[in-house]
C-alpha cells in the first residue's frame, strides 16, 4: 500500500473518502458521550452507522434517532448535524453515485441485520484503495446487495417550516418531558390553540399529541442506547409508571425499551 493510502485509511476527515474513487468507501471514528457534528453536507451518498451508542440526526425536515441496530441512509448534498448520546463507535459509508443507485432519495432509517453489521466493520478494516476484482471487492458487493435489501423504518420526527411552530417543536425536543398542553402552549407562541392544532397537521401531518409522543419515543431511544435506565427515562419523560411507558414505547417502536439498551 502506497504511503497515501496508509494517510488516508487513518484519516477521519470526511472529506478525504469523498475523493476516493473506489465504489464504497468506509470510515472508523469514535467519539465520547454529548459530542456534536456541526451542520455540513457531503457529495456522497452516506450510510450513517454506529456499532454502539446512539446518534440523533437532524436536517432541515426532520430529527432522527439511530442506536446500534439502526442506520440512517443519507443522500448526497443534504445539510444535517449529529449529537451522539453515549460513547458512538461510527462505522460509516461513503458510496459513490452508481453505487448509491437505486436507494432512496430521501433520508431513510434502515435496519442492520447482523451480516451486514459485520460486513460494514469488515470494510473499515481493508485499504482505502482496495481492489475491486479481490476479496475485498466481494465484501463491498455484498455489502450493497444488502443496502437495497433493508426496509425502511418510520423512525423520523417531521420538522415544521412555520417560525411558531418551529420554536415550539424546537422546545418539546430540548424537554419531552414537558407536560404543557396545547392550550399553555397557545399562550406562549402567540397563537390560538386552533391555529397550532392546524399547523401540526399541515406542516408535519401529525397532531400534537401525536408528534410529542413520537419526540418522546425518540429520545427515549436516544437515551436507551446510552446505557440509561429504563426507569429513569420514563420519569423524565413525564411517565407517571414504567409501565406505562413501556406500553406506550412497545405500540410505537414495536419492541421493549430493554431492546434498546447496550448489552453487557
Amino acid at each position: 500500500m502506497s504511503r497515501k493510502s496508509q494517510a488516508v485509511l487513518r484519516s477521519t476527515n470526511p472529506e478525504d473518502y469523498q475523493r476516493v474513487p473506489r465504489a464504497v468507501a468506509a470510515m472508523p471514528k469514535d467519539f465520547a458521550n454529548g459530542s456534536e457534528i456541526a451542520p455540513h453536507r457531503h457529495r456522497r451518498a452516506q450510510l450513517i452507522y454506529a456499532t454502539a451508542g446512539t446518534m440523533r440526526i437532524s436536517t432541515e425536515e426532520a430529527v432522527w434517532v439511530v442506536p446500534p441496530q439502526r442506520a440512517l441512509w443519507m443522500p448526497p448534498g443534504v445539510r444535517h448535524s449529529i449529537v451522539m448520546s453515549g460513547d458512538v463507535t461510527m462505522r460509516t459509508l461513503y458510496l459513490r453515485q452508481d453505487a448509491a443507485a437505486g436507494m432512496p432519495e430521501v433520508c431513510r432509517v434502515l435496519h442492520i441485520s447482523p451480516l451486514l453489521r459485520e460486513l460494514i466493520v469488515r470494510a473499515t478494516e481493508l485499504p482505502v484503495h482496495y481492489d475491486e476484482r479481490g476479496a475485498a471487492g466481494h465484501v463491498v458487493a455484498l455489502i450493497l446487495d444488502e443496502l437495497h435489501r433493508e426496509p425502511s423504518l418510520p423512525l423520523h420526527l417531521p420538522m415544521p417550516r412555520d417560525k411558531r411552530l418551529h420554536r415550539l417543536c424546537s422546545a418539546l425536543l430540548a424537554h419531552p418531558g414537558n407536560q404543557r398542553t396545547l392550550e399553555d402552549w397557545a399562550g406562549w407562541s402567540n397563537a390560538s390553540p386552533r391555529t397550532l392544532a392546524r399547523l401540526f397537521m399541515t406542516e408535519t401531518g401529525m397532531t400534537f399529541g401525536a408528534w410529542r409522543q413520537q419526540a418522546r419515543v425518540l429520545e427515549a431511544m436516544g437515551r436507551l442506547g446510552g446505557g440509561q435506565a429504563v426507569t429513569d427515562v420514563a420519569l423524565d419523560l413525564g411517565y407517571d409508571s414504567v409501565s406505562a411507558f413501556s406500553a406506550m414505547f412497545r405500540r410505537a417502536s414495536g419492541v421493549s425499551p430493554s431492546a434498546y439498551r447496550p448489552s453487557r
